[in-house]
């Protein structure tokens, strides 16, 4: 047995003493950029005298809160992503997926330890006696016990450099996970923020609706007293029925939104939630925090996921290397054997063994796994810039998004204000008879068009604040909410 420790313990000398073949990764540097625009940042955007229409600042390089969806200060919106972190079935996936990396991962490092295994028999048999020169049989038993240890001696590192390949896959897993929350709590903001752009559009239209209702019955009773054509009266019911048709489509995407909440929530779509979202129950954040880009290839989880599959392909290209390279194996096992009693002095029996085994021709399957391997590396370098360049773009869309709409909701208030102020004109003159039927007609359509056009450009500025941070890697690393992975 002493012979056997010898062996296990020379095994771990070379194990320790052995270098690992193929490329040693590296984290791949920083863009060199500073900003994520040509054109400078201003410092804020432009505001509004409306709801949801106050000025932003850029923060930068300002850390984001792990909760950055309670800078809208909506104890309901808030409440729902709680309840979506802890019920919707693709967080529950991502999870599943991560334990089983890791499971897979720490599996593989049993690898680096001997295996040790038992074996005990017993056999009671007759030999035949003229196999033995005599007239009779013998019927005798032979029993057995022994334990056996074998060691794959890693000398060139390939099963670490296995393992390095697992640890990356599971980190690529951990970030997968981080992706998935924050995509899921930027859906439901955005969700939320649709809903209640619905829902003031259909108090739009019907508030639309029921002055062009008041209108037509204002026509219909000049006309029985003659002071209107009826022409007109037609023309009013075709306007306002043409106004209620627009209002169905607007109450489809509503329920087809609150559907959508449902399902995030890891409900059926029968079961929505209770809570309704106007607007006014959300305040637009006023500080925005802007990540400078040396960071954010930091703090994006597609990001880092795409950097973990670059050193698992890195670490393959060391287990292909060596693959092609000499395995050495050692064997050890003792024992006894005896006819009767297994303690009987005589009856103990051991072995030591080793192996050297070097792959000579296989017709280049080695060879092309490792080139193989080679050009994984290269696609998986290739997507990592795909990755870090498509991150940069989506924060200069976002960070673009929120400046332009807060421009758009100033021109759209305005407009909003200008067609208010000139239907109110036009309704005057029309009642006085200095201006047609048709002039009021085409300052009804003007006010109607900007009325929506302005709560959708409110609702816009909510959204473009919850893409930015969802841009900006949602502040994964600060939160708090979740137990960590």
């Amino acid at each position: 047995m002493h012979r056997a420790s010898s062996a296990v313990a020379l095994a771990a000398a070379l194990q320790l003493g052995g270098c690992e073949v193929g490329p040693d990764f590296h984290r791949p540097e920083a863009p060199k950029v500073t900003g994520y625009t040509a054109e400078a940042l201003p410092p804020a955007t432009a505001s509004a005298e409306v709801h949801g229409g106050e000025a932003q600042q850029f923060l930068i390089d300002r850390d984001i809160p792990g909760d950055w969806w309670s800078l809208y200060r909506s104890p309901a919106l808030n409440s729902l992503i709680e309840e979506a972190m802890r019920a919707n079935p693709t967080i529950e996936s991502a999870r599943a997926a991560l334990t089983q990396a890791h499971e897979l991962e720490l599996a593989g490092r049993g690898a680096l330890f001997p295996t040790l295994s038992g074996t005990a028999s017993s056999t009671r048999q007759k030999l035949s006696g003229a196999s033995v020169g005599g007239q009779g049989g013998n019927i005798f038993s032979v029993n057995s016990a022994s334990l056996s240890v074998g060691y794959m001696v890693d000398v060139f590192g390939g099963t670490r450099r296995n393992i390095e390949s697992l640890a990356a896959q599971t980190e690529f897993e951990r970030y997968q996970l981080e992706a998935a929350y924050l995509t899921l709590t930027a859906n439901v903001v955005t969700a939320a923020v649709q809903e209640a752009s619905l829902r003031g559009e259909i108090a739009a239209t019907q508030q639309i609706i029921d002055v062009e209702s008041d209108e037509l019955e204002r026509l219909r009773s000049e006309f029985t007293t003659g002071a209107t054509a009826n022409t007109t009266v037609l023309q009013q019911a075709a306007t306002l029925a043409q106004e209620r048709a627009t209002l169905p489509p607007l109450e489809k995407s509503l329920a087809q939104t609150r559907h959508l909440l449902a399902v995030l929530l890891g409900r059926p779509p029968s079961d929505t939630p209770p809570t309704q979202f106007d607007l006014a129950d959300l305040q637009l954040p006023q500080g925005l925090p802007v990540t400078i880009p040396s960071r954010l290839v930091e703090q994006r989880p597609d990001i880092r996921s795409a950097e973990a599959t670059l050193h698992s392909a890195s670490a393959e290209i060391g287990v292909a290397t060596a693959n092609m390279l000499p395995e050495l194996s050692l064997s050890a096992s003792i024992g006894s054997t005896a006819a009767d009693s297994l303690f009987y002095p005589g009856t103990g029996v051991w072995s030591l063994g080793g192996s050297l085994t070097q792959p000579l021709f296989e017709g280049g399957t080695l060879l092309h796994r490792k080139r193989a391997a080679e050009a994984g590396f290269d696609e998986a370098v290739a997507q990592y810039r795909n990755t870090v360049l498509t991150a940069f773009q989506n924060v200069a869309d976002a960070l673009r998004a929120v400046q332009s709409d807060a421009d758009t909701l100033n021109a759209q208030l305005a407009s909003e204000r200008a067609a208010a102020d000139s239907l109110a004109a036009s309704q005057r003159q029309f009642q006085e008879g200095a201006a047609s039927y048709l002039t009021l007609l085409n300052a009804e359509l003007t006010y109607q068009q900007a009325h929506l056009a302005l709560v959708q450009a409110q609702a816009a500025r909510f959204s473009d604040t919850a893409a930015l941070f969802q841009a900006l890697g949602g502040g994964w690393w600060n939160r708090s909410d979740v137990a960590s992975q």
